[in-house]
């Protein structure tokens, strides 16, 4: 082919690509897949990178993405209404409701002041007085960011901390009620009285009409459809995008009908596989892609260029960061925190994302803010989601020192184990796949031959719509082969076995159903590598099971037979909440082999020697409650980062037994991982997740757990 031939065979194919919806759509998700995984490897939040990436490919950059593309405008819209949604349904209420006062009194501060300076801050760049007021009310909420980082190092039950997170409920709500009636005054052009007052009613109404009506509609829709996750995934997607589309029809804004349409299902959902996969949807592709959106939208010239837009932005974000001090610092003379928590409560309210970012782009599509008001907005986005979460790691840590020793002078309650002393010890053992069945049955037969309890082999087969079907007739006969398999093997290691096949509707609520009507103490689970997108956005057996059974989940990945187990490790994240059955659980198993447990906590590298060693007291006195008869050797390791010193411990052991742990993400999901997560994904040796029953999690929290639970 001739040059000139290939040089229009090049033009007509880059004018159809550009025409091409989905060329633009599969930039997209190659950001949404790399950009958040490289900056949250360079410790920035995955936020930041979504909104330079905007930046970058938009007119301010390579000009690549346009603001007016209707898809993108779609998927941002969709993005928004879904990050208020999240931001609600993330709401604690019952953190709110046991620490309510405090948390009203600091949400009151940490809204007053704010606005008060933001509203000065507008004035003094001559805004009329509705855009200075919603710049100040800009101002006032805040996203838990850092939430990852306290419950990591186990601060979350300090008052001040606790009191932070619960009055985000307050500020979230008092600042879109400020936005709900600023656009109308400013599209409406209201002057007069009366006219606020029947925006204020029509507001009242609305609110009560969605918490009350959709709450008591989600109870009942939940109560009444079972196990059926699908429908009630879809019911809570209608929720939230009726609340939006009444609210558009009424004049209210429909971030403010996502936010309360979230409030209001928040209880209904709970915690559960069902809440798990809405903020998966929204975290993996609406929300980052309203984000990148944002980025689109800066005006980076303006910004070089214009001086104005230069000192508007300085005067925002220092009018941010020192408001949010003032509040704090007012909070600990009022209730009487150290400068720790105080500063602690200041870097956990300074980062503005949800809201405040919402907000903004709801104010700049009406006309009430200009690009110099986004742009600097954005910019302190920026600025506070970087600065707050790492002020944070450094306040945080010195309240471990005072929480561990509130909590030992208070006398620490009993930690929950592994009821053992019942003399009818039960352990459930699923099995499904043929060629890892053995070194999963023995991992049972010894926690249950040292117990002196018994296992229930336990098969599923589903149901189908006629009993007589041939493919049941088949799974039937296949997993009688299972069971017959399994209770040899018992038999051959001297423990009772008692054979369990189950028709069920699905694996997980047969395996949780099977065992509450066994009454176990413990269900043994396998768990494999493979994974696909259809296990992370449905769930799969075993995350469902850890989100349902009654009794403690053990779900193992065993690289050699358990008996041959002689050292096994138990890492311990933090000595304020520590999750004790794990140790239990290690200890067990090492009286079946006569192995050694080894309880290892990792502190940050600056702590001095004689920390270290009253550490190390403190952690042997907690393992000492669980009176075991053989206690664990207990170590305390000074390194910088917790995962990589954990897995450099674990190169001399056979097992290590981690805690499944599930953190609350901010709304967007992009919290960093936790150090469960990293470690499962790159431990070579055999590895038990002990998760907990529902009823001991604590506090407002989303699955993380590794992607590569898939049932084996």
């Amino acid at each position: 082919m001739e040059p000139s031939s290939l040089v229009l065979a090049l033009e007509q194919t880059s004018e159809v690509l550009g025409k091409e919806p989905l060329v633009p759509f599969a930039i997209l998700l190659v950001i949404l897949l790399v950009v958040p995984i490289l900056f949250e490897r360079l410790r920035l939040p995955g936020i930041v990178g979504l909104v330079l990436s905007g930046l970058v490919l938009g007119p301010s950059g390579w000009n690549l993405f346009h603001t007016k593309s209707p898809m993108i405008s779609l998927l941002s819209d969709i993005g928004l209404v879904y990050l208020m949604f999240v931001a609600g349904l993330e709401v604690d209420l019952e953190l709110w409701r046991r620490r309510q006062r405090r948390a009203l009194g600091f949400g009151c501060v940490s809204f007053t002041v704010p606005l008060l300076i933001g509203t000065l801050v507008g004035r003094f760049f001559h805004f009329g007085w509705n855009t200075s007021v919603l710049i100040g009310s800009l101002l006032t909420s805040y996203s838990l960011l850092a939430y990852p980082i306290v419950n990591r190092l186990g601060v979350i039950s300090n008052q001040a901390v606790t009191i932070t997170i619960g009055a985000t409920l307050f500020t979230d709500i008092s600042a879109l009620i400020v936005l709900a009636i600023c656009i109308p005054a400013f599209q409406m052009g209201m002057s007069n009285i009366y006219q606020i007052l029947s925006v204020l009613v029509w507001l009242i109404v609305y609110s009560i009409v969605i918490l009350v009506g959709f709450d008591w509609a989600g109870r009942e829709f939940f109560r009444r459809s079972g196990d059926d996750e699908g429908n009630k995934f879809l019911f809570v997607l209608l929720t939230v995008f009726l609340a939006a589309v009444v609210a558009q029809m009424i004049g209210i804004e429909k971030i403010l009908g996502a936010f309360l349409a979230g409030l209001a299902v928040n209880e209904a959902v709970g915690e559960g596989p069902v809440k798990e996969k809405i903020v998966f949807v929204g975290s993996v592709l609406f929300i980052p892609i309203f984000f990148i959106n944002l980025g689109l939208l800066i005006d980076l010239p303006g910004l070089v260029n214009s001086l104005f837009t230069l000192r508007l932005t300085c005067l925002i974000v220092i009018g941010l960061v020192a408001s949010k001090f003032v509040a704090a610092w007012l909070a600990k003379v009022f209730y009487g925190y150290s400068w720790q928590e105080m500063l602690t409560m200041w870097s956990l309210s300074m980062p503005q994302v949800g809201t405040t970012l919402a907000a903004t782009f709801v104010g700049y599509h009406t006309g009430l803010l200009s690009s110099a008001v986004l742009t600097s907005v954005v910019i302190l986005m920026l600025v506070t989601a970087t600065l707050g979460p790492l002020i944070t790691s450094r306040t945080a840590r010195a309240l471990t020192t005072v929480s561990i020793t509130e909590s030992v002078d208070a006398n620490l309650p009993e930690p929950q184990v592994i009821e053992t002393q019942n003399g009818n010890f039960t352990i459930v053992v699923p099995i499904y796949n043929p060629h890892t069945q053995q070194y999963l049955v023995e991992m049972a037969a010894l926690l249950a031959r040292q117990a002196q309890g018994r296992i229930i082999p336990l098969t599923i087969a589903t149901a189908a719509a006629q009993m007589d079907a041939p493919q049941l007739e088949s799974t039937l006969q296949r997993s009688e082969r299972l069971l017959a398999k399994a209770t040899s093997q018992s038999q051959a290691l001297g423990v009772e076995a008692s054979p369990l096949l189950r028709i069920d509707d699905a694996s997980a609520p047969g395996i949780s159903r099977a065992a509450r009507e066994q009454k176990a103490n413990l269900i043994v689970m396998g768990w494999g590598k493979r994974t696909g997108l259809r296990a992370r956005l449905f769930g799969n057996v075993i995350d469902n099971v850890l989100w349902s059974s009654h009794c403690p989940v053990a779900v193992t990945r065993l690289v050699e037979s358990p008996k041959k187990i002689q050292r096994i490790l138990v890492p311990v994240e933090n000595l304020i909440t520590p999750t004790l059955q794990p140790v239990q659980f290690a200890q067990m198993l090492a009286e079946a082999n006569q192995a050694q447990v080894t309880v290892l906590n990792v502190c940050d590298r600056r702590t001095s020697s004689s920390k270290i060693a009253w550490r190390r007291s403190q952690l042997a006195l907690l393992v000492s409650k669980l009176a075991l008869p053989n206690s664990p050797e207990v170590q305390i390791i000074a390194h910088e980062n917790a995962a990589q010193a954990i897995l450099q411990a674990a190169r001399l052991y056979d097992l290590v037994v981690l805690p499944f742990i599930r953190n609350r993400t901010s709304p967007g999901g992009l919290a960093l991982s936790d150090v469960t997560t990293q470690l499962a994904s790159q431990l070579t040796c055999s590895i038990v997740m002990l998760g907990e029953p529902q009823r001991l999690q604590t506090g407002n929290i989303t699955s993380v757990a590794p992607n590569t639970t898939t049932p084996v």
